[in-house]
């Protein structure tokens, strides 16, 4: 594992997150809403034994094993457990997670190949949705929410309005620094106005802590950031590399994966360029500037 044991909290009764210290690359939060008869998980995680490790940890709660499993979005560190949960359990997401899923692949693998991930069968959405979707576990109502592209192309907010508890997924990262370089940097500044919309008391990123409404702030003052870095270096015709190696972060630098700014420059610019939001970029030419923006260090996976 990491240095620091996955945990289990409580937020709610019968509502409660798997989170993964520190919440870097490929240490993704899960959230598991039940009434003890009947189980929902939220998302599952990069590895077979991470993602058996949050099997156990549902069962020791006293939940049964998930019916079914939401997926945020499409990526590796969300999904490729969720062959430990099917086929006992149905999964669900939007129908461009689904797409994503299947077209991406074993997609991990191919950017950090020596990480030990398991036994892992690509298992993609069967059941999926195009604007919203209810399900119930027990009693308990739990919204799915589409925001547009944003974090991906195939985003799902998770709320639960009776216990004010919202499910991020991707669309925040609370300590981390926000990635978008697969979604919009405006259609991310529009999901951040939908979630605020939500009322939600307590908030489960997608990566690190549990926190409150007050994360969105960072998130949208560094992807308004993201848009004016862009807007400058575009007009100067300098590159993303070349404006990202250039850039003051400001409070910014405490922010975990700080060469995720070139990624989300890239994508800033393909807007920029008139580019639709989810647009296919080089995911080559996203990691590789990243690695340049960690002086020739590849970008760490932690599972």
């Amino acid at each position: 594992m990491g240095s620091e044991e996955p945990y289990v909290t409580q937020l709610a009764p019968g509502v409660s997150a798997f989170v993964q210290p520190d919440g870097g690359w490929c240490l993704n939060n899960a959230g598991i809403v039940t009434d003890g008869g009947d189980t929902v998980l939220v998302d599952t995680a990069a590895t077979e034994r991470r993602a058996r490790l949050l099997r156990r940890r549902i069962v020791e709660g006293g939940a049964p094993p998930p019916r079914v499993v939401v997926n945020t979005h499409h990526h590796g560190d969300h999904t490729y457990g969720n062959g430990v949960f099917a086929p006992g359990a149905t999964i669900v997401g939007h129908t461009a997670c689904r797409r994503e899923q299947l077209a991406a692949g074993r997609q991990l693998h191919l950017v950090w190949p020596e990480v030990e991930y398991g036994d892992i069968a690509i298992t993609a959405p069967t059941v999926t949705y195009t604007d919203t979707l209810t399900l119930h576990a027990g009693d308990t109502e739990v919204r799915l929410i589409h925001p547009g592209v944003a974090h991906t192309p195939g985003d799902t907010v998770v709320w639960l309005p009776e216990q004010r508890v919202v499910f991020t997924g991707d669309l925040v990262f609370n300590g981390g620094t926000p990635f978008v370089f697969m979604g919009s940097v405006a259609g991310s500044l529009r999901a951040v106005e939908l979630l605020r919309g939500l009322g939600a008391e307590t908030v489960v990123p997608g990566h690190g802590p549990v926190t409150g409404p007050e994360v969105y702030d960072t998130v949208e003052r560094y992807l308004r950031y993201v848009t004016e870095l862009a807007a400058e270096g575009w007009a100067a015709d300098r590159t993303p590399l070349e404006v990202a190696r250039g850039a003051d972060l400001g409070e910014f630098a405490a922010l975990r994966e700080s060469e995720r700014l070139v990624a989300n420059l890239h994508r800033a610019y393909a807007e920029l360029a008139g580019q639709a939001p989810g647009t296919r970029l080089d995911p080559l030419l996203g990691f590789g500037d990243m690695t340049e923006m960690n002086g020739g260090v590849p970008v760490a996976c932690h599972a």
